[in-house]
């Protein structure tokens, strides 16, 4: 396999099919257009495919010349609501969305890794399957394709994400928890409203809510365990209706985040507690709906050892890169949960190109002549893992 070949032959394509998805982003579960242009690029190759996941979701499958083992290649689709401040001549088309996580990347790595695995199929051991996932962003495309079979005799997944926060030609791979998990709750706080002159007559929906958010801090800092790292925001709170009145409703939202399974498990039960007691000590009433979105991201041990070594003979000796976990969510673990996987994080900052801006702003950019060494990547932990 002369992957750098292949590297030299593929490098414009995929800086043309990248500026192709930055300038036309769907948001999750709409990427209707996106998963279009990929099938088509798919049928022009020869590489077949199948639809897996909400319908935009793609999964192409490429076969070793010999029988062997399965592995998953994953990359999402969807983009942000955010309005682009690039400048960027191929910037966004599509008013007030904008693929500020830099998944137009993902694509077209894939993409090109997926052309570049077809043209060497015969010297493969086993099959590669090329995961184009909708609905990150929300949490849902992972487990979407799951359901409809993505995983079907699939042996390990690998997937990658480019990061701001990481230098160009650099990758982080850490063993362990890498990512956190990702979960929403909601809070209905129901008072008795009235005139702000009487609140002795009045239950505060206003007080009950702020209450809330001061007692709902002592989940995190006296019922889990203080060697474990976990995380509970309250991000709006929505109620009153004019200055002189008592509120007699509110709604608080919010997350929660953490690197253990166990902890995760704890949350619900405790905020539950904690929110509901609340509201009846200052006479009024409270409701918790808590929505688990994403679990922490786990790299498999074993395999990410391998993947640094393929990584290594893509990107160079020096290459690894030490980055910290991240409370950033990621529904790549729901692959994980089924079998061993690895997400990586592909460095693509460089400030000589502007590049250094950071995921979900409206000035993100990327260095694109590192994005062919992200497809390399794909094709290298393809073929290491398959051939040996």
């Amino acid at each position: 396999m002369d992957i750098q070949a292949l590297g030299k032959k593929y490098h414009d394509y995929l800086i043309e099919q990248r500026r192709w998805f930055h300038a036309y982003p769907e948001v999750s579960g709409e990427e209707f257009g996106t998963a279009e242009h990929i099938r088509q690029e798919l049928d022009k190759h020869g590489i077949d495919w199948r639809e897996c996941g909400m319908k935009t979701g793609t999964l192409a499958t490429i076969k070793g010349a010999k029988p062997g083992k399965t592995i998953l290649l994953r990359g999402d689709i969807d983009a942000l609501t955010v309005n682009e401040e690039t400048g960027y001549e191929f910037a966004s088309k599509n008013p007030g969305v904008m693929h500020a996580c830099g998944h137009d990347c993902h694509i077209s790595m894939l993409l090109t890794a997926a052309l570049m695995l077809n043209e060497i199929k015969d010297e493969l051991c086993g099959t590669v399957v090329c995961a184009f996932q909708p609905a990150e962003e929300i949490g849902k495309g992972a487990s979407a394709m799951i359901e409809e079979g993505a995983l079907e005799g699939v042996d390990v997944a690998f997937g990658m994400h480019v990061w701001s926060d990481i230098p160009s030609g650099k990758i982080s791979v850490r063993e362990g928890a890498t990512m956190a998990s990702g979960d929403r709750f909601e809070i209905h706080v129901q008072g008795k409203g009235g005139h702000g002159a009487t609140p002795h007559l009045c239950a505060d929906a206003i007080v009950m809510s702020a209450a809330i958010v001061q007692n709902l801090q002592t989940v995190v800092s006296r019922e889990i365990s203080p060697v474990e790292t976990a995380v509970l925001t309250v991000g709006t709170i929505e109620g009153g209706t004019r200055w002189n009145v008592v509120s007699g409703s509110a709604k608080l939202t919010g997350t929660t985040r953490c690197f253990s399974n166990e902890v995760r498990a704890q949350f619900p039960q405790a905020m539950k507690r904690v929110v509901e007691e609340t509201a009846k000590a200052m006479r009024g009433s409270a409701t918790l709906t808590y929505e688990e979105l994403v679990p922490p991201t786990i790299n498999d041990v074993k395999l990410a050892r391998n993947v640094r070594k393929s990584a290594e003979k893509i990107l160079g000796e020096d290459s690894l890169y030490e980055y910290p976990v991240t409370m950033g969510g990621e529904d790549f673990a729901y692959y994980q949960q089924k079998v061993p996987g690895v997400m990586a994080l592909f460095g693509v900052g460089n400030p000589a190109c502007d590049a250094v801006y950071a995921q979900h702003s409206g000035c993100f950019k990327v260095d694109e002549d590192a994005l062919i060494n992200g497809a390399m990547t794909h094709v290298q932990v393809a073929y290491d893992f398959l051939n040996n």
